[in-house]
């Protein structure tokens, strides 16, 4: 079975305030002693998302 893609479309306020948010996770999952290779997953994701014009 194929593996269902999701898109989201976000204009560079949006897309810093994501960044944000995902950095502060990361943070708060270091704190706790949990694993963040999800949240690191998803930062590279957002930082390496093509830009639509």
């Amino acid at each position: 079975m194929r593996e269902k893609k999701n898109h989201l479309y976000a204009d560079s306020g949006e897309r810093s305030i994501l960044l944000h948010s995902l950095v502060e996770l990361k943070n708060q999952l270091i704190q706790q002693g949990r694993y963040t290779d999800c949240a690191r997953e998803l930062i590279f994701k957002v930082i390496h998302a093509p830009i639509k014009n």
